[in-house]
């Protein structure tokens, strides 16, 4: 009986132990989503009903590393886009400049991107979010047959 008694005072101080350490870690700080972006790449991917599908990397150029996303406080935001012009010498040309409104659910980790004057938002997911880089996935679901993303990657630029 004393055999028993020592197993269950046992077995009781190893689950208190044991619980005790999760108790005591640290849960990792809420990173904002708020802040300039600076796109690196993305990857575009399209898969069809039957299941074939390709993905493409498209690493920036220098120049189209210049765009910024910028992410504010008020769930608005701006993002402009740069291009190469020219062939010698090679010009950085600002191609666009869109303001924007976003919605952020950072349980679900679900974004919504709608431009000022259209009509279509662009929706998806934000994937990784850390206090140096972000992937922001948009999904195209335009045509039921064939799914399609878009998957950028981002460098935080401090403020």
């Amino acid at each position: 009986m004393k055999k028993l008694v020592l197993l269950f005072a046992g077995l009781a101080l190893f689950a208190t132990t044991t619980t005790a350490c999760n108790e005591d870690e640290e849960t990792a700080p809420e990173v904002p989503l708020v802040g300039t972006w600076q796109p690196l790449a993305e990857v575009r991917t399209e898969v069809d009903v039957d299941g074939d599908g390709v993905s493409d990397q498209i690493v920036y150029s220098t120049c189209q590393q210049q765009a910024r996303w910028v992410f504010k406080d008020n769930n608005s935001g701006t993002r402009t886009t740069f291009q190469e012009s020219g062939v010698s010498p090679v010009v950085c040309t600002q191609t666009s400049n869109r303001t924007f409104s976003y919605t952020f659910d950072r349980g679900t980790k679900a974004v919504e991107l709608k431009y000022q004057g259209t009509i279509v938002s662009d929706k998806g997911t934000i994937t990784r979010l850390d206090a140096d880089a972000m992937n922001l996935m948009i999904e195209d679901k335009t045509n039921p047959a064939v799914y399609k993303t878009v998957t950028y990657s981002f460098k935080r630029i401090p403020q």
